[in-house]
This record gives C-alpha cells, sequence and structure tokens, in this order.
C-alpha cells in the first residue's frame, strides 16, 4: 500500500480532524484516508439519464424514437382531460 505525508498542516485542520475521527469511532489516519476515498470516489453523474436508460431497456420491443429527457424542469401531475 502506498503512504501519504501532509506537511504543513493547520493545527486547527488536525483538531478538527481529530474531533471528527472520535465522533466516528476511529483513529485519525483512518479517517483521512476515509475522507480521501470519499473524495475520489466517482460520482452518480456519469450514469445515462432515466429517458436514455428507458430507451435501451425498450429497444428490443421494438421503441425506435427518443425518448425525452426533463432535466431540471419540475414534476408535472398527468393530465388525462384531452
Amino acid at each position: 500500500m502506498a503512504q501519504l505525508i501532509v506537511r504543513n498542516l493547520e493545527t486547527d485542520v488536525k483538531a478538527r480532524l481529530k474531533r471528527r475521527a472520535e465522533k466516528h469511532g476511529r483513529s485519525m489516519e483512518e479517517e483521512a484516508r476515509h475522507i480521501l476515498r470519499e473524495a475520489v470516489k466517482p460520482k452518480g453523474g456519469s450514469r445515462a439519464g432515466l429517458g436514455s436508460r428507458i430507451a435501451r431497456h425498450f429497444r428490443r420491443a421494438g421503441l425506435t424514437e427518443d425518448v425525452v429527457e426533463f432535466r431540471g424542469y419540475p414534476a408535472r401531475p398527468a393530465r388525462f382531460d384531452k
């Protein structure tokens, strides 16, 4: 396993890391490893949108049209009066 040395860490940062480690029941070293793992963990943002996943799922059933993705739009109730 690799080692990482952090120099010139501010005293207050070290103290907060120590408190955080104690809160989570870990050593400071394990808490730092946890923070680093979380910081570089792949985000879910690279996942295909819902419309793309639906289209891919139903492509075998003959769906050939694009499914529009409405990212950033508020949800609206369905209307059945037309």
